[in-house]
This record gives C-alpha cells, structure tokens and sequence, in this order.
C-alpha cells in the first residue's frame, strides 16, 4: 500500500452511484478515490497510470457482466486488489468473480461494508463477505453435481448393460469362475469381458472397476 492513504480507483457506469461511492470514500480518514472510470476499456491504463490499492469494480458495465473479464485484466496488470460490486446476487457471478482474482465480492446494498472492506483489500486480509462465501459454495456444489451426473453418464455410455452385471457380480464377490457358471459362459468369455471394461475404463482392476461403478449408484 502507497503512503499513508489507502488509494482506491472505482470502475462502475452508474454516474449516481459512482459519484455517491466516491464522495463516500473520500470522507473516510483512511482513503481517497485517486481514479475513477465508466469505460471498461480505460481501466488497465487508468489504473497503470494512478497506481490504486485497490479498485472497486462493478460486475455489470453497460448491461453486460464485463467486470468479470476485466477483472482478470487488471489482476494481471496491477498490484491492486480487487472488490467486485454487484446490484444482484449471482451464484455463478460470485464463483466467476473469483476465479478472475477478486478478494472480496459485495452486493451493493451493503453500502456500509464497502470501506471495511476496502481496508482489508488493502492490507491483505480480506474476509470474504458471508454472503458471497455462502453463494460461492452453493456454486461449487452445483458444479460437482454436474460434475458427477457427467461422470456417470460417461461411464453408462462405456460399458455394455451385460458388462454392467458382471461388474456388480465382481463388486459381490464372485469369481470369474462363479461369474462364468451363474452366467452360462465360459471363464475365457469372462475374461475377455473383464479386459474389455478395464481397456474402456482404464481401471487397475476389476475390483476397482466394480467399486467405482458402485459409487455411481449404478447398482
């Protein structure tokens, strides 16, 4: 942090709101607005030639969520710390926002929070708000929901319903012999069954095959 006054550059296209959030800032003791934009495309510069701590930057610029990409942006090209701003809570805004390097994430209706959070932007401390933590995780659940239902579709889709069976007989504890004779088949056919799924599946074993199946729920 430079000096003595936290400096902070303020990205938003709501001329009201900007200008509110900047008369706000700048009547705390500990901080002052050194920058501020409503075009997306002058931010990098702007905030190369201002050198800010850190710059609060809206999600939504001129009805897109262009916040987002910028703030990778700026992330990349600046020590800044990034706060992102939203009017709306968006599970995967918040998920989004993060992963483009932001520290913190506030909705704008927390208007008093902003320059606590300003302060720990700039100290290196950020406590990432309740709120966007708790949207956050509920995004990264979603994501490996989805996650998983792709795994098992994957794999329903590589093995065969009679290979299937088998890998539930193996999961019981048959062995290829016992498989081959509750199964009408020969221990060559089981055989050949077996290297087929684990050539598919790119298993160890058939155990491990059989487990993996089962933790799908696929019997």
């Amino acid at each position: 942090m430079s000096g003595e006054l936290i400096r902070v550059m303020v990205v938003e296209d709501d001329p009201d709101w900007r200008r509110g959030l900047t008369s706000y800032i700048n009547g705390q003791p500990d901080m002052r607005i050194v920058a501020e934009t409503d075009e997306p495309e002058k931010a990098a510069a702007l905030s190369g030639e201002t050198a800010p701590d850190v710059i609060l930057l809206d999600i939504m610029l001129a009805d897109h969520p262009e916040g987002l990409r910028l703030a990778g942006e700026l992330s990349a090209a600046s020590h800044a710390r990034i706060v992102m701003l939203t009017s709306m809570e968006d599970k995967a805004f918040v998920a989004e926002a993060f992963r483009a390097g932001a520290v913190n994430y506030l909705v704008k209706s927390d208007f008093l929070a902003i320059p606590d959070a300003v302060r720990k932007a700039a100290a290196d401390r950020s406590a990432i708000d309740s709120s966007a933590a708790r949207q956050m995780l509920e995004e990264f659940r979603r994501l490996k929901k989805l996650e998983r239902e792709y795994e098992v579709d994957k794999f329903k889709r590589q093995v065969t319903p009679s290979e299937l069976q088998l890998l539930s007989m193996i999961h019981e504890g048959y062995s290829q012999s016992q498989i081959a004779e509750k199964s009408f088949l020969s221990v060559r056919t089981v055989k050949n069954h077996v290297n087929n799924i684990l050539r598919k599946l790119g298993g160890k074993s058939s155990k491990d095959a059989a487990r993996k199946a089962k933790d799908m729920g696929l019997f």
